[in-house]
């Protein structure tokens, strides 16, 4: 196995020496994970993808990240609740689809009619119920799988955005 001689500034020596710890003494492995994760992200970014963090689960309490590209976005609401749909390319060629849903309330009257606008003002007494927001990741292998889980609308933005180059170089 070579041997590479790495020359590190005395100020730049703490971060190289808790990098050792946390890699279990293996300061080669720790190195080597972040050229490799280095590498990857530059890579992507001169393919004009990027960095992705998304939240997801019951109360978006958790984050998933990749390296791609938004290809489209649709939305969707109600009077008791919004819904956000992502669709993002990824460098393998997959797809995500990245769905976020509001908090959904809903108001009654007494008499079980909805509560209207005048709930919101404190007009009359009327019943809360609430259901938390959410937030899911799918990934999809093609395109074609994504038709059943989006509308018509954004399946034709992204079918046509997948056909698309990332980048296109002009000779100009």
């Amino acid at each position: 196995m070579p041997n590479k001689t790495i020359y590190v500034s005395d100020g730049d020596l703490p971060i190289y020496q808790r990098a050792q710890e946390l890699a279990g003494g293996n300061l080669s492995s720790a190195i080597t994970t972040a050229l490799r994760r280095y590498v990857d992200l530059e890579e992507g970014r001169l393919e004009g993808f990027k960095e992705i963090t998304v939240r997801v689960g019951p109360k978006g309490d958790r984050k998933k990240r990749f390296n791609g590209v938004l290809l489209g976005e649709w939305g969707n609401s109600t009077n008791n609740r919004a819904e956000m749909y992502r669709v993002y390319g990824t460098r393998t060629g997959k797809f995500v689809l990245h769905v976020q849903k509001s908090p959904e309330w809903e108001g009654r009257d007494a008499d079980g009619n909805p509560a209207g606008w005048r709930s919101w003002l404190g007009l009359g007494n009327y019943n809360w119920t609430f259901s938390s927001g959410e937030s899911t990741l799918e990934v999809f292998e093609s395109v074609e799988q994504l038709r059943e889980k989006v509308s018509p609308e954004l399946y034709d933005i992204v079918a046509a955005s997948a056909r698309q180059s990332t980048i296109e170089d002009l000779d100009i």
